[in-house]
């Protein structure tokens, strides 16, 4: 019976790094190791997104449907929504049935309520509930730019796009199904806002600049916690990270983790908002632009996203030993797409591509 716990740990290099950014030493503890996993039964090319359960994990997104035209070309006729489900334990898929959805859908943003997955869309929202196997539509979305679930709400904030940029923000209460709007923030105008649930606060950061490459005001914050019992925001010190890379953040249990971020796109930072303070750590080995990240309980993983230019994408990442303070590579994942998609399950971080998953184990 497979068991993403059971992956054997693979010898991977290490690379530890000073806080200004110099390699010091090189080093080979075993750091973990991939495994390809079974492709899922549904092709998802556009508007993808999902969630671990606990138990599974549910991939949802659209699919296009195409036709030839009378020189044999594909053509898209349509898009339909279309789902998944993935039983680690047994090591297979299910098909899913939603309802098919508009003809468009520009994303979707899912979180797990412990009992629903929530898929948020600009023109199109629905509940997925597996014990029933039954879905739901929403009667509205929520802001999209950033979303988390609270453990009460599906709280969303920021968005927009085209020149349109968003600094308002929305909740989503399923257990009776209605909608508040958050008071107003402090923040800067955000189209897509970086951060993170705490347990009782929402922490985002924005990089406090335009669609146009403008700054905002100094009026503006570029960083902000919400607290929901309250209904209040508070204005916190913001990242020492300057451009607009803001990077990838993640919640450690104590800490918001912020790795490549910065002009550089290697620069890390750990935030702790009982202190309202931020400490500099180890930089990232070697550049990344749209990484994706992961909190073990130990290690900071770093897997994926492109070179600083923009233009090679990257399937291998690094891991940060919280004890060591050292970075160590993670080789690339067996995935021939980029991933769209990374869930930790409390075991194993697992990314999705087209038609590809595949899951790494760190070293315990």
């Amino acid at each position: 019976m497979f068991r993403l716990a059971n992956i054997l740990a693979l010898a991977a290099a290490t690379v530890a790094a000073t806080a200004a950014g110099v390699a010091a030493a090189f080093t080979t503890p075993p750091a973990g190791t991939w495994l390809k996993l079974p492709a899922p039964p549904v092709v998802i090319d556009q508007a993808p997104t999902g969630v671990w359960t606990g138990r599974r994990v549910l991939l949802f997104g659209r699919r296009t449907v195409s036709a030839l035209d009378a020189h044999g070309k594909p053509y898209a006729v349509k898009a339909l929504d279309t789902a998944a489900a993935y039983d680690p334990a047994s090591n297979r898929w299910t098909r899913l049935a939603p309802p098919a959805g508009p003809g468009y859908v520009p994303a979707y943003r899912a979180v797990w309520t412990g009992r629903e997955m929530l898929a948020f869309g600009a023109f199109h929202s629905v509940a997925y509930n597996p014990a029933t196997n039954t879905w739901r539509d929403l009667r509205k979305s929520i802001n999209l730019g950033f979303v988390a679930w609270t453990g009460r709400e599906a709280i969303g904030w920021g968005g927009g796009c085209c020149g349109d940029v968003q600094s308002n923000g929305s909740a989503y209460d399923p257990a009776t199904e209605t909608y508040r709007r958050l008071p107003r923030s402090p923040l800067a105008p955000s189209q897509r806002a970086l951060g993170a649930w705490t347990g009782r606060e929402l922490i985002l950061l924005v990089s406090g600049v335009d669609p146009e490459g403008k700054p905002y005001p100094a009026r503006f914050a570029r960083a902000a916690a919400y607290d929901p019992a309250s209904n209040t925001w508070r204005r916190i010190a913001p990242s020492p990270a300057t451009g607009m890379r803001m990077g990838a953040a993640v919640w450690d249990g104590r800490e918001l983790l912020v790795a490549a971020a910065g002009d550089d796109s290697r620069s890390t930072f750990a935030y702790n908002p009982a202190t309202n303070h931020w400490r500099r750590l180890a930089p990232l080995p070697a550049p990344r632009v749209g990484a994706s990240v992961a909190w073990t309980g130990r290690f900071l993983l770093v897997v994926g996203g492109q070179n600083a230019s923009g233009t090679k994408e990257l399937r291998d990442g690094f891991a940060y030993d919280s004890r060591t303070g050292r970075w160590s590579a993670i080789a690339a994942a067996p995935l021939h797409t980029p991933a769209y998609l990374a869930l930790w399950t409390g075991r194993s971080f697992v990314l999705a591509g087209v038609g590809q998953l595949a899951a790494f184990t760190p070293q315990a």
